[in-house]
């Protein structure tokens, strides 16, 4: 099998894990340090609505799913280049190897979220949460990597 279509496997597996453990640790600290489970969801929708995403507060197609599909084509697009720079390899499977990997991904992901692209294009999510969050939400994506790439170890 090609690199890339190994690439785009393992990224829609291991994103889409990735995604859903974000997006419900999201939720979670939303409901918990605003008092709203959306808001940090519909943040993510800023780049596409502009600022009245921030202060997005109902659960709407508008903000909601602009947001959460947002945050899974993200999730799933750093699964990918993980997959292509070393997730496709055996090792790259096992536990040690696998956490490895997942907390660099995700590093680099905060890093270029918030230190190379335009304000413009931040995930949204940093308005509505604390920074412990926010980490919490960057270790989350490292987790559904690390699952997904243990679940693809398992199938081979």
């Amino acid at each position: 099998m090609s690199l890339w279509r190994t690439a785009l496997r393992e990224g829609a597996v291991t994103g889409s894990l990735a995604s859903l453990l974000s997006t419900a640790v999201l939720v979670v600290a939303g409901r918990r340090q605003g008092g709203n489970a959306v808001a940090p969801v519909n943040a993510v929708s800023h780049w596409l609505w502009g600022d009245e995403s921030l202060d997005a507060e109902r659960l709407s197609w508008r903000h909601t799913a602009t947001g959460y599909l947002t945050q899974h084509l993200a999730s799933v697009f750093w699964a990918i280049l993980y997959s292509l720079a070393y997730g496709h390899r055996r090792e790259a499977k096992r536990l040690p190897q696998a956490v490895a990997g997942a907390v660099a991904t995700s590093a680099v992901a905060s890093f270029v979220d918030y230190q190379v692209v335009p304000e413009r294009l931040t995930p949204g999510f940093e308005h509505r949460l604390s920074t412990g969050a926010m980490v919490t939400t960057y270790a989350a994506l490292a987790a559904g990597l690390v699952l997904g790439a243990l679940l693809l170890g398992r199938r081979r």
